[in-house]
């Protein structure tokens, strides 16, 4: 089922980029053997986590104000949830880092 507002397929269209860079950062790093702190590493993984992010808000926006319940939103929503649970995740960790180091 397609989405039927604007809102929903822009959720959908940065759900698929944030797919693209992250299958690209994925085997940037263990096929291709880019290391991972190399700048077109850090450009890819910024990028994927800001459509991930951009993916989540359109889908949760569209969700709760247009009623847009396709798969595509819904599926936009979770992906997008999980790119923010990542980037907190990346976060804390780099914290931690920082303060016992």
């Amino acid at each position: 089922m397609m989405p039927k507002t604007k809102l929903g397929k822009w959720a959908g269209v940065l759900t698929a980029v944030f797919l693209v860079l992250f299958i690209a950062l994925y085997l940037g790093i263990n096929l291709l053997r880019v290391q991972p702190g190399a700048l077109l590493i850090r450009i890819i993984g910024i990028s994927a986590m800001i459509s991930g992010v951009a993916a989540f808000v359109t889908g949760t926006v569209s969700q709760v104000k247009f009623k847009d319940h396709s798969v595509v939103v819904i599926a936009a929503t979770v992906l997008g949830s999980f790119a923010i649970l990542f980037l907190i995740i990346e976060l804390v960790e780099g914290i931690v880092w920082r303060s016992t180091h």
